[in-house]
């Protein structure tokens, strides 16, 4: 069963479906919540590409456009994208098919190139 192309996409659903209801009943904007935390910024004092994501997924929850684009605006950018490979994953695996995204080199340079230009420009604004 776990060997179907659709176990992955399936168990990544449900595991985001279970991880939204868990963050809509609480507000990591306010301290004293029991939601995961960035080592980095912990160790650094300074934002990683990802910091905010908790709290834009949070405010996109509840329906808030606005902060979640303060929070992380890449991340907001992404999600259309990620969404989307997602859907095509499931698309396939539900049909019984396998499928990758196959990223070449230069994808992978732009993606990191892009996430290392973000976490730079939001540390010095």
């Amino acid at each position: 069963m776990l060997r179907h192309p659709a176990a992955a996409p399936l168990g990544l659903l449900a595991a985001g479906l279970a991880g939204a209801a868990y963050l809509y009943a609480r507000d990591p904007h306010l301290p004293g919540q029991a939601l995961p935390f960035c080592p980095w910024r912990r160790l650094t004092g300074l934002q990683c590409p990802g910091c905010g994501g908790t709290r834009m997924a949070y405010d996109l929850l509840h329906g808030d456009l606005a902060a979640a684009w303060h929070d992380n605006a890449a991340l907001l950018l992404a999600l259309p994208f990620v969404a989307a490979w997602f859907a095509v994953r499931l698309r396939h695996g539900l049909a019984g098919r396998r499928w990758r995204l196959r990223a070449g080199p230069r994808a992978v340079t732009a993606l990191l190139a892009a996430a290392a230009l973000w976490t730079v420009g939001r540390n010095l604004l």
